[in-house]
């Protein structure tokens, strides 16, 4: 798959094929990597120039009623503003049906006090505490977290920490971007790390620390970046093909 905008290639022929339900795989690379825009195309929200993305086993293109089956959590929320937190969620319970189970993540971040609030009127981190819970409302096979940890304070970091954990042992596929390293080294079970539109290194935490000879994923990823030829070679080119 690959995707412009302008004269600014962020995707250049990206092969990918995940099946990996009870795992969660980091889509990691620096500002401008591509790793939004590969989140928002398996979303339908973006579409390709070139290329054909499957999620379920079937072509996503002018099939929009499989995205009942992902729970998202954008990089940037933007509720409106003049919405209470009560009435987003209805909003939401609204648009996308029954099923939802808002009650134990309003409990788990806290958010009782904060139901009759104008959205306007939240913090930053109160606002990501409202989006988690709207991504994680529905019980979906697949949830695409594009940086969950943002605006998060410690405690609120350790409840979505157990949440991903709870997420996992169900069976769901996670897909996460984030610069958070740290996040990387406790949850992922898989990395994919973008640069250049590229796909230059896909595999375990443990695989992408023995190729670079480093302690941790940090120092790892540091050392791609910081390598002259990093651009040039190992990586993997090849429609974005996502199975679960």
């Amino acid at each position: 798959m690959s995707k412009s905008f302008g004269k600014q290639n962020v995707l250049r022929g990206i092969n990918l094929e995940l099946n990996h339900p009870g795992k969660i795989t980091a889509i990691l690379g620096p500002n401008g990597s591509g790793k939004t825009t590969l989140i928002k195309s398996l979303l339908g929200i973006v579409l390709p120039d070139q290329g054909m993305i499957e999620l379920f086993g079937k072509n996503v293109q002018n099939n929009y009623t499989y995205r009942s089956q992902i729970g998202y959590l954008p990089q940037i929320a933007r509720f409106p503003e003049n919405l209470s937190v009560a009435e987003l969620i209805e909003l939401i319970k609204d648009i996308r049906g029954p099923g939802a189970n808002e009650e134990k993540l309003i409990q788990r971040f806290g958010l009782n006090p904060f139901l009759d609030k104008r959205l306007s009127h939240l913090s930053g981190g109160t606002k990501q505490k409202v989006n988690l819970s709207l991504a994680f409302m529905y019980d979906t096979p697949l949830l695409m977290l594009d940086e969950p940890s943002s605006g998060l304070d410690p405690l609120a970091m350790q409840r979505l920490r157990q949440l991903l954990d709870e997420q996992k042992q169900k069976g769901k596929m996670i897909l996460v971007t984030t610069h958070i390293m740290s996040l990387v080294e406790e949850i992922a079970d898989e990395i994919i790390f973008l640069l250049d539109g590229h796909i230059h290194f896909q595999g375990t935490k443990e695989a992408l620390k023995d190729r670079y000879q480093e302690s941790n994923v940090e120092r790892a990823i540091a050392k791609i970046l910081e390598t002259p030829k990093a651009r040039d070679v190992n990586s993997i080119n090849s429609s974005a093909h996502l199975t679960a």
